[in-house]
């Protein structure tokens, strides 16, 4: 087995951490060309995604290590502009690796369509009616995707409310959908509007949206792991972690960034393999908002032996068929450096990352300041706008830190004399 422990992965160039993890993956010459931007994304690709196509738009593409997830261990892709997500997960789950990593579940792959249904004389009696065909709703829907049948999915049940707050009574069908290794927006939005005549023709009513919802709760991804307090850097730092989680847990304003830090991982492996990023983030914060109370998505808290426990859950709704997942050739070498062959075991790496990350955050929170590692990695991208050669980078963020002064004025005042030094051969 591949292990996802590389000592120092950081350290080598772009080339070797893609020889690596090749290596690992047994990728093709083909695929490591794809990986490295060697053979660009083909604009007639980008053309069939979406309208008005002008180009393409390159996002960072990292490897993030030292992930252990139910027992396997992964290289875990990360497309993501910001500086010391990627290094930040990875020391994360360092200090997890040799406690058992990640440990993940997944409650099902059951999405939801909603059928809104209006001008309705007798909500409660059209309730009773779809309830009594709900054989007919479902052989209705499933006639319409028998592949996703085939394969053990499919639409399952209904659900029905009756939501009075609204200037006129309205009932609204749920369709819980089994969408399998899909993230199944197709599949759902297709099913609704499909039966929607049929609702009406129950109800006496007028249907007008048939959608899918984004808060997937019936598709809730879990993720725990144990981390070494003495690799945290001690009792102090565990203790600071678990008071900046308890601060999240109690103030919405410090668990909106709390939770935005969870997402910079979760996001990026999301967008890496081709999955809907917004419809993530958006079932994500109305998932920590569900007790009427915006709160955080991780739980901290130390066991018996003094070690801190993290658990997280989330909704998940991500997929290894259909849309960018096939179509994007870089999406597709993601789920492969991954190993992936499922969306449940993709869910699970998803939520490992996210857990991971927010660690990592509390951590240089708790520790040193969040700025200290961050501005370093900041500095890269200060010295490249000044203009500065790959060869004099390193130098002036060097420069830079131990002045603490890691402003663009600064980096480019130093830029401008490494240049003009080796101008005049100093």
């Amino acid at each position: 087995m591949t292990t996802s422990r590389v000592s120092g992965f950081y350290k080598l160039s772009p080339e070797e951490r893609l020889e690596k993890v090749a290596q690992a993956r047994n990728l093709s010459e083909e695929d490591k060309q794809i990986l490295s931007g060697a053979a660009p994304f083909p604009l007639r690709t980008a053309n069939a995604m979406i309208e008005n196509v002008v180009g393409v738009m390159s996002i960072p593409l990292g490897i993030a290590t030292n992930f252990k997830i139910n027992g396997v261990d992964r290289f875990i892709p990360m497309a993501t502009e910001e500086p010391s997500v990627v290094a930040a997960a990875s020391n994360a789950a360092r200090t997890s690796y040799d406690l058992g990593g990640f440990h993940t579940s997944l409650s099902g792959s059951i999405m939801r369509g909603q059928i809104q249904v209006v001008d309705i004389t007798d909500p409660y009696g059209a309730m009773a009616r779809i309830y009594e065909n709900k054989k007919e709703i479902l052989d209705r829907c499933n006639a319409k995707d028998p592949t996703l049948v085939s394969l053990g999915g499919g639409a399952i049940d209904v659900e029905v409310h009756v939501i009075e707050r609204a200037k006129q009574p309205m009932v609204v069908l749920h369709l819980l959908v089994d969408t399998r290794d899909a993230m199944g927006a197709n599949a759902v939005n297709t099913m609704a509007e499909a039966v929607a005549p049929y609702i009406e023709e129950i109800t006496s009513g007028r249907v007008v949206l048939r959608i899918i919802s984004n808060l997937a709760d019936r598709r809730l991804v879990r993720a725990r792991a144990v981390f070494s307090t003495e690799e945290l850097g001690g009792r102090e730092v565990v203790d600071n972690i678990i008071r900046a989680y308890e601060f999240a847990e109690c103030d919405p304003y410090r668990a909106t960034t709390h939770n935005k830090g969870i997402m910079n991982g979760i996001s990026a492996v999301v967008l890496a393999t081709g999955n809907d990023t917004r419809a993530v983030e958006a079932g994500a914060h109305a998932f920590a908002s569900v007790t009427g109370r915006y709160r955080s998505l991780t739980r901290w808290e130390l066991n018996r032996e003094g070690n801190l426990v993290g658990t997280i859950e989330l909704p998940m709704a991500v997929g290894i068929v259909g849309g960018a997942t096939k179509s994007h050739p870089t999406a597709r070498l993601g789920l492969k450096v991954m190993d992936i062959t499922n969306a449940e075991d993709l869910a699970g790496a998803i939520a490992a990352v996210g857990l991971a990350q927010n660690l990592a955050a509390m951590r240089a929170l708790a520790a040193e300041g969040i700025q200290k590692g961050h501005m370093a990695l900041h500095a890269r991208n200060l010295a490249m706008m000044a203009g500065a050669q790959d060869d004099q980078i390193d130098q002036i963020v060097k420069q830079a830190i131990q002045e603490k002064d890691v402003r663009y004025d600064r980096i480019l005042e130093l830029t401008k004399q490494l240049q003009e030094g080796a101008v005049h051969g100093n």
